[in-house]
Formats: C-alpha cells, structure tokens, sequence
C-alpha cells in the first residue's frame, strides 16, 4: 500500500538538547548565544530567539548528552489527528497521543520515534509570544538540524516519505539536505558509525547581523571553532561552536531559498572549496569533528589531540 506523508510539516519549531552541565549550558545560552528565557526550572530551561515561537530551545538536565527531541510545526489540530491515524497505517507507534500537550508553550500534538529512535513532536496552536525587536544581532530561532546516522539512505527515506520532506541536495554519498518549506534544508543526515547530534544551527536575521554577533561573541571571548565561511550547498554562511556541554551550536545566515517547481537537486563534491565557498574557513579542527560526531552512548566528548599533538 502506497501511503502518503502523515502530515505538512511548516518548520522545524524547536530542539530539545539533554545536558549533564545544565547550569553552564543555560547560562552560555542565555548570556552568551543571545537567547532569552521564557520560563525556567530546576531540571530544565525554555529559551526563545527573536522570531515567533515560543521557545527555540529546550535544555534539560541529563546524565546524557545530546538530542532529547525534534519538534516541528503543523497547522492545524486536525493534522495532527490526521497525522496520529497516518502513523497508525504505518505502524509506527506513537509516544504521545494526540491532544493538548503538558508542556511549557502549550500546543496540540504528538510524539513518535523515527526510524533511528529520535524523538518526533509534531505541533499546532502553541502559545503566542510577545514581539521582539530584530536589531540586535541575535539568533531569530533554530533552523536546521543535522543529524548523524548510521544508514543515511533509510533516514532520508524516512524523512522523504513519512515525513513529507523534499531533498534538496547531496553532498556526495555522505550528506543529504531536506527541506520542509522554502528553505535549503531544515534537516540534514550526515553518514556516521553511530546514531548521534552532529550541530544545531540558529538563523541569523542578516550577514550583518551574523558578522556582528559573531563579534558580540568574541567579546564574551567565544571564538569560532570552524568558520566563518560559506557553504557550496544551500549557500548559507556559517560559523561553527561548542556549547560548555560540547554540543556544537552555528550561527547562520542567507540560506538558499527554493522554488518548489524550478529546483533541481545536485551532487555536491566535497572539496574543501565547496564546503566553504569564501575560503576563509579553513578545515574544521580535529576538535569540533569530534563534537560533531558524539558518541555512541550519549556520553560527554574526550578532548582529542589537535594536529599538532597538543590539547585543543
């Protein structure tokens, strides 16, 4: 039986990261990132960017570390119903059932793992926020996800047909974009050993206002560990982090936009001129590979060695 996609996803809403050094990684996001909190607890932290969702981020207080949840947004209650009886034909279980949700930010939703174990939220009518001002060169929410996977043909199949996302481009066999809206990709599957988090990446309003919060981070004395440059696919600068945690955080800007009827995907090559189309970034240290890749077990990053055999 041919299915369709259990529903219209219209953006990646939220990301939950779990996180052993909580109050650092809330101070970092806070004070440092540009975030603001919108409600706090003792285990765990809502923070919001610029934009209009009421949270960006949720960071909860875990003896693991990485991805807790993807959360995505749909229009209406009734597709998430609609969705809830979509997954059903599937047979993919649901974690949550359809209905309000007991959550900081509200909403109607539910919840289901995909096929490498992640957990799935989808949502509609979350809470509405106060408007903030966009001047400042602050993050306006999440964007894009990457995330590593052990089968990355079975992941964007997953994606592609349960989920309903296009794919945008290839980067050879080892990265694939998908998109959920006009934007290059929301989601992309990095091919690892391991099922893990490799980056969470917040737009920027601008290149300006990407450049200038890159310097507010220098004067909190955070310097980019990969970047800044631009990438050959989905053209969006970028500026590679590690959290206190040692997840990996981007700032970005200025992704590509498609046209749902013009757009042709590719293969990227993956030379170090098409990673970073400027040129200016140089190649990610050993370091920030390693917190790309997590581990298998969700347990914190050991330093490497950098090339020249000193602590990085």
């Amino acid at each position: 039986m041919n299915h369709p996609p259990i529903a219209r996803l219209r953006a990646l809403r939220s990301v939950e990261l779990l996180t052993p050094k909580f109050s650092a990684a809330a101070d970092f996001y806070e004070e440092v990132w540009g975030l603001e909190v919108v409600e706090a607890e003792h285990s765990a932290s809502w923070l919001r960017g610029t934009g209009e969702e009421h949270h960006a981020l949720q960071l909860t207080r875990s003896q693991k570390v990485g991805l807790g949840r993807l959360a995505f947004a749909v229009g209406t209650p009734a597709e998430v119903d609609q969705a809830a009886h979509r997954l059903e034909a599937r047979g993919i279980a649901l974690v949550t059932e359809p209905g309000p949700l007991d959550q900081v930010g509200g909403g109607y939703g539910l919840r289901f793992h995909d096929i490498d174990g992640r957990l799935i939220e989808l949502s509609a009518d979350t809470w509405a926020v106060a408007a903030r001002g966009r001047d400042e060169a602050l993050p306006v929410g999440v964007t894009h996800a990457v995330l590593n996977t052990p089968d990355i043909d079975a992941s964007v199949a997953f994606y592609r047909d349960v989920l309903g996302m296009r794919v945008s481009d290839w980067s050879e066999h080892q990265m694939a974009f998908l998109r959920c809206n006009t934007d290059h990709h929301c989601i992309a599957f990095n091919q690892a050993p391991w099922v893990s988090l490799n980056h969470v990446a917040y737009e920027m309003s601008s290149i300006d206002h990407f450049m200038r919060g890159l310097g507010r981070l220098r004067h909190h004395g955070v310097t980019p560990e990969w970047g800044p440059g631009r990438h050959g696919p989905g053209n969006n600068t970028f500026s590679y982090f590690t959290d206190p945690t040692g997840l990996v955080c981007e700032y970005t800007s200025e992704v590509a936009q498609v046209v749902e009827d013009a757009w042709i995907c590719r293969t990227w090559r993956r030379t170090p001129e098409l990673s970073d189309t400027w040129g200016t970034a140089g190649p990610p240290s050993k370091r920030i590979r390693a917190h790309m890749a997590g581990t298998p077990d969700g347990s914190p990053v050991l330093p490497p060695l950098d090339a020249e055999g000193a602590a990085a």
